[in-house]
């Protein structure tokens, strides 16, 4: 059994007194972790704990008696922290699994432009209009997600949002001219995203503070493999088929998708700043599923969250923290060249001296694919490994939101590199696997930077969990959609060596970004102050 399982079954079951599930409704502890966290360092070391309160037997540990549960789950057993871990798990796999089909869709889009611009007899610059739209709307829609879940709660806006991502997918494939597959690919993309934009909540939601990277690790495994896998499978479909059955198979997941949330999503949204009493019950059956799904029971309960105002300004509030602009711009600067990269790529290797087609494309998609693995399965350890170290070590034996930076200053070198010996591949026409493998270095850099921005900003702003993910992934398709207008042209005016060079000092440049928070981040917050939105 691992830690986690035994950390739910933990708080599914009587304690002894040191460590006893009492209702949070009947023993009023005199100190919020998470709140308290937030400004000081969170408090896992339950030596640590023994210091800060007297009552310290009155919080809930992990079953070794080390680790200090943050949030403390309440004895609610409809709390998402008290759900076993099979169903908390299920559910991370249904939104990492959502959150995969934005970039799959919009990559898929990027493979397609020859045989659509050769049936439309439009030139694919023009066809390409259509890509740009989705990929900005990727971003754009993230936005309106979390502000929405604010209001109507998280399952709805994850259900019609996908919902509607299913026809405007099927749209696409059955698309007759380029001015309807334009609007449908737009709108796609707006909607596509939910799960990308908003992932961030059902993690915050359904687990503790020392889990939460890890699970981050997972879901962002899912958005780095999606751009690449999108290419690959088109590469292999269209070099046989014609390009809507590109479409059609994107339809077909989304479609999967939709029946897994239908199936096993949960809301996952709990208020614990109100009485036990005054919370709403669930109705039972299949009735009281369907009202959850598409949102009649938290509309009707909807008081008890964000007003409209309130939950679109949640956003603004967020961006407007300095730590979390910061963060955005450095996301932006770095991931930027991600999907420069990929949109792009299959220009240069289908040009001498490698000559690739279809196929021989989609194979060497695999290279960012097993990049991404490994570094989602080194990111398994060593994020948490860089957390627990650098917190022993700290004079107050307390978690700061800043140890998660550290992790950077390992991936900031692979990116470096990758992007440094890619340009220097493409130009001089050095064997492919040196241009495979020096992608790979990239990719394998920027899923550990993705992890480690998103956790930080998560410890720093609990409460605006949804709010950072969407403004994170804002820069991330910001940045894609402001370099897919130029990659080409400026790589064509002065080759690759040098584009990709400024490229690489351009992230060497944005990493001073996270010195300064590193050094100065704490500091920062603090003058900032907390967000103290209505609800988490």
């Amino acid at each position: 059994m691992t830690d986690e399982e035994k950390t739910t079954g933990a708080i599914q079951q009587a304690r002894t007194p040191d460590k006893s599930l009492q209702p949070a409704e009947t023993k009023q502890l005199d100190i919020d972790l998470e709140a308290w966290g937030e400004e000081h360092g969170y408090v896992l070391d339950v030596e640590v704990l023994k210091e800060l309160t007297p009552n310290w037997q009155d919080y809930q540990l992990t079953p070794d008696g080390r680790t200090v549960l943050i949030p403390q789950p309440s004895a609610d057993t409809r709390d998402p922290l008290r759900r076993t871990w099979a169903k908390k798990h299920l559910i991370l796999f249904v939104i990492s699994a959502t959150a995969f089909l934005p970039d799959y869709g919009s990559a898929t889009g990027a493979v397609t432009l020859l045989p659509q611009s050769a049936e439309w007899k439009l030139s694919p610059d023009y066809v390409n209009h259509s890509q740009v739209g989705n990929v900005f709307m990727l971003g754009a829609g993230g936005i309106f997600v979390v502000a929405l879940a604010a209001y109507f709660g998280r399952l709805p806006i994850l259900f019609w949002f996908t919902f509607t991502a299913v026809w405007t997918a099927a749209g696409c494939a059955g698309a007759g001219t380029f001015s309807s597959f334009m609007a449908f690919r737009i709108l796609n993309g707006f909607f596509s995203t939910v799960a990308q934009g908003g992932g961030l909540m059902f993690i915050k939601d359904l687990f503790f503070v020392h889990e939460r990277a890890r699970k981050i690790n997972v879901w962002a495994s899912f958005v780095i493999l999606s751009p690449y896998f999108g290419p690959l499978i088109t590469a292999f479909i269209i070099s046989t088929q014609k390009w809507q059955w590109a479409f059609g198979v994107y339809t077909i997941m989304t479609g999967l998708c939709l029946l897994l949330q239908i199936l096993f999503a949960e809301e996952t949204f709990f208020n614990r700043k109100i009485p036990a009493d005054e919370r709403p019950r669930n109705a039972p059956g299949i009735a009281g599923r369907i009202s959850r799904l598409i949102g009649i029971e938290q509309f009707r309960t909807r008081k008890q969250r964000s007003t409209f105002g309130q939950a679109v300004l949640r956003p603004v509030l967020v961006i407007l923290k300095p730590t979390v602009f910061i963060s955005t711009v450095y996301y932006l600067l770095t991931f930027a060249w991600v999907v420069g990269i990929n949109t792009t790529l299959s220009i240069f290797i289908t040009a001498p001296p490698y000559n690739f087609g279809p196929r021989s494309i989609g194979f060497f998609y695999f290279t960012p694919v097993v990049a991404a693995l490994l570094g989602e399965i080194t990111g398994h350890w060593l994020h948490e490994a860089i957390a627990t170290a650098l917190t022993h070590r700290s004079k107050e034996k307390k978690l700061e939101p800043e140890y998660r930076l550290m992790a950077i200053s390992i991936s900031t070198p692979f990116m470096i590199t990758g992007l440094v010996v890619l340009g220097f591949a493409l130009e001089r026409g050095w064997h492919y696997m040196i241009a495979a493998v020096s992608w790979g270095f990239y990719v394998f850099g920027i899923m550990i930077t993705t992890v480690a921005i998103t956790a930080y900003n998560l410890d720093s702003y609990p409460e605006g969990s949804g709010e950072v993910a969407a403004w994170l992934n804002f820069a991330r398709t910001t940045g894609g959609f402001i370099i897919s207008y130029f990659q080409v042209t400026w790589a064509a005016a002065q080759g690759t060596e040098k584009s990709f060079g400024i490229q690489a000092a351009i992230c060497a440049a944005a990493y001073l970004l996270i010195v300064l928070m590193q050094v100065f981040g704490k500091s920062i917050r603090e003058r900032s102050g907390h967000l103290r939105f209505k609800t988490d």
